[in-house]
């Protein structure tokens, strides 16, 4: 017999292909390719399976009675906050360097 919350947390191997494919959809579209004009799909596709996830998450905690909106949020934080403060360290770090470069 299988454990149910066991394969609730199983990896998904299906997902990250999906995932793979819907960021190849979307670099070629930045490539300008003309066998790849809609890139904008994979950003959809990348949304779709971004919900699938985090609803399954919801739907476990509801019916385990331990769902809190708080707690949700403080683990939606830890896990994007890190690469938000990163991105904006080094865009703020490269448009300082271009403008510096470009008044010299």
């Amino acid at each position: 017999m299988s454990d149910s919350k066991t394969e609730q947390n199983a990896y998904r191997p299906d997902l990250d292909g999906l995932r793979a494919i819907s960021i190849l959809a979307v670099v070629f579209y930045h490539l300008d390719l003309d066998w790849m004009p809609g890139g904008f799909v994979g950003v959809d596709v990348f949304f779709v399976i971004s919900g699938f996830l985090i609803t399954q998450i919801v739907v476990r905690d509801v019916e385990a009675n331990s769902f809190s909106y708080s707690i949700f949020y403080i683990r939606r934080a830890y896990r994007l906050l890190p690469a938000l403060f990163v991105t904006v360290l080094i865009v703020l770090t490269a448009g300082y360097l271009f403008f510096l470069l470009q008044t010299i």
